[in-house]
Parts: structure tokens; sequence; C-alpha cells
């Protein structure tokens, strides 16, 4: 007998998701299998770290264990105190207690929790301070229709759970970024989530659709960076890794992307590379319009384990985009990934460009492997909300 959890969370399935549920239909890592007469999850690494908990709720710092790849090391505000908003209004100058900045601008470690669901429309970029979580599980959070999310200068940081989409270029003026400091910005581009000279930064499980600029970039020297178990659609430029082709310093610059559901609607640079390492592993890819892959400036890429599902479009087949000369000796490898409808993966480089993870970064890659179902937010009962085209 299908238990009334498995009932509620196929019901929320099909009515948040019902445009990707043909694809998704027998092949996601969180659907449902019979085994011994009970009813047994399958669950990524980090999810089955704390979704099998059922009282989760009861120690939410618990998700700072949980995170794996580059990114593994960021705590957010695991050892700092709870901090509920309660308010989804905005003041970039004087924010007031209660909401969402001012949480993120204080100098002490927060856990970021919502009261109920919000749409948050911040009328400038929110500048996070270090040691920070924001963790949506539970309600429906949008942060949406304005700027949105800027990490930099920071470390430590933790993004879970919530939608951010529609966001909107900041506009100059003054925005306060910790209790102390309130600061002269020239403006942001419209990106997502903006991480610039940071590190230590894991986001995980949102839905990033219909920006002005990309949905994540990874810019200026940041480093350990994992992006995992998010729902990307409905965008053209998608995530930047690596400011330009002479900011060398991006050299230290190491990503990992894994668990993603890269859905339809989108254009181009899942991810586009710089110099840096990006480890791009058991993501599942509906198309794309123009390529998945590319970079520039000699960067290292390690494809492994991803469900690529070329476009119909013939010229487009290529997962592949390289600009600049002297590719061939750029290390791009493929492993164990799986190509559908005339997909295909052109390699580069010699030499192992294995990610050399610690023991505690490390997890198992499945050959073929598909991203989770798509993504909630709220644990097995909720779903991301999604916004009309």
């Amino acid at each position: 007998m299908v238990s009334q959890t498995s009932l509620l969370l196929f019901t929320c399935f099909l009515t948040c998701w019902a445009p990707a549920m043909q694809a998704f239909s027998l092949e996601n890592k969180y659907s449902t299998v019979s085994k011994n007469h009970q009813n047994t999850r399958l669950m990524n690494k980090i999810d089955s770290c704390w979704r099998n908990d059922p009282n989760w709720a009861l120690n939410r710092r618990a998700l700072a264990d949980c995170a794996i790849g580059f990114g593994k090391a960021a705590i957010g505000g695991k050892f700092g105190g709870i901090y509920v908003v309660t308010n989804p209004a905005d003041d970039p100058i004087n924010p007031k207690p209660g909401t969402l900045r001012y949480g993120v601008i204080q100098t002490q470690p927060l856990w970021i929790i919502f009261a109920r669901d919000m749409v948050i429309k911040l009328q400038n970029e929110l500048i996070m301070n270090s040691f920070k979580t924001i963790d949506g599980r539970g309600v429906n959070v949008e942060i949406a229709y304005g700027p949105c999310i800027t990490v930099q200068g920071v470390s430590h940081i933790i993004i879970h759970g919530i939608s951010i989409h529609d966001c909107k270029p900041g506009k100059r003026g003054l925005v306060r970024s910790s209790p102390m400091h309130v600061g002269h910005r020239l403006g942001s581009d419209g990106d997502a989530i903006s991480i610039f000279t940071s590190s230590n930064v894991w986001v995980d499980h949102c839905f990033l659709a219909r920006c002005s600029d990309g949905l994540i970039d990874v810019i200026h020297a940041s480093t350990a960076i994992t992006i995992s178990n998010n729902f990307f659609s409905q965008h053209d430029k998608v995530m930047l890794f690596g400011h330009n082709d002479q900011f060398t310093a991006d050299k230290i610059m190491k990503v990992t992307v894994v668990f993603n559901h890269f859905g339809p609607g989108l254009i181009e640079r899942m991810p586009r590379v710089r110099f840096g390492y990006a480890h791009v592993a058991n993501n599942r890819y509906d198309e794309w319009h123009m390529y998945a892959i590319g970079g520039s400036a000699n960067p290292t890429i390690l494809s492994e384990g991803n469900y690529f599902i070329a476009p119909n479009n013939p010229s487009s087949k290529q997962v592949t985009k390289r600009e600049g000369g002297g590719w061939k000796n750029w290390k791009w490898r493929s492993s164990k990934d799986t190509f559908v409808n005339g997909a295909y993966f052109t390699q580069s480089g010699w030499g192992s460009c294995a990610p050399l993870y610690s023991m505690s970064q490390a997890f198992t890659v499945a050959e073929g492997a598909m991203a989770p179902a798509l993504t909630s937010n709220a644990g097995p009962l909720r779903c991301i909300p999604r916004r009309p085209c």
C-alpha cells in the first residue's frame, strides 16, 4: 500500500513540475521504490545525510555536515544561533530586525530560517557576511523581481532550498554590508548568485531561472565551491566560472558541480570555465541550444557520470565548446558519461585530471547517473515554487 507521505510527494511533484514529468518519470534519484514490502527512497550522498532523519527540523545545522566536493568545508552558520526571517520587506541602508538583510549582514555566525512562505523583492543587491546559512526548508521562499544575492570577499556561506529567479540589475547607491559599514555600490549585473573573491561556498537545492545576467557566477579568485542538487531553467548564460581571459588569479578556482538538473529553456554555460578546475559530475542535461560545457584560457574540466540529452538541432549536438587557440592541450575529459540523441563530448589534453579530493570531500560517481528528481526545498512534502514563463 502506498503511504500517505509518498502520495503527497507524488501529488506535489505533479502540481509543481508537470512540464518535466515525462523526462523524469522513470529516471530520478528521489523516486520511491518497493523493497521487501517497504518504501525506500533512493537519495544521493547529500540528501541521504539529512533527509533520512524525520526530525531534521530539530537539528537544522546538521545540514552543514552534508556537503561534498570542493565546498565540503563550508559550514555556514553551523556554530551560530538561529535567526528567523519574519518580514519580507527590504531596506538596503537600514535593514530592520526580522528581515533577511538584517540577518545576513551580522558579524556573528547565523543559521537563517523563515517563519512562513514569502516572496522577497530586494531593493538592492543582498550583500552577505561570512558564516551565514540561508535555509529555506519547510517553507517556500522566493527572492525575485529585484536585485539578488552577492557573496563578495567572504567565506563559509550555505544557500539551501530557496527559489531565486527573475533577478534584475542592482542600482548605484548605498548598501549595508555589516552592522557598522554602509558602502557605495556601483550596481550589480542581475545575477541570481554572484560569488566574488570568496571561498567555502555551498549552493544546494535551489531553483534558479530567468535572471538579467547569469544564474551563478564564480569569479575573481573564488574557490572551494560546491553547486549541487539545483534545478536550472529558462535562461541563457547559466554559470560562469572565471572573470575574463586575462584574470590569471582564477587559476586557484576549484568548483564541484554535482547532482544538478539542467532543465528546459537553457542556452549555454553549464558551466563556462576559465583558468580553474571544474568537476562536473552526475548532472542531468535536458538539451541545450548552443552547448553545455564550455571554456577558454586553458581550464581543466572533468565531466563524469553525466546524462546528456542533445537538442534536435544537428549543429548543436556537441556538449563542449572551446574559445581560443591551443585547446588541444587543455585537459577536458569525459568519464562514465551517457550520451543521448547524438550528444558527444570532444576530449583533449594528456595526463590525469582527477579532482584529487581528500577522503572527506570524496563521493562516488555513478556511470550515466541521473540527476535528482526535481528539487524540493522543504523536505519530502513541499515543492519549490515555479512562476509562469
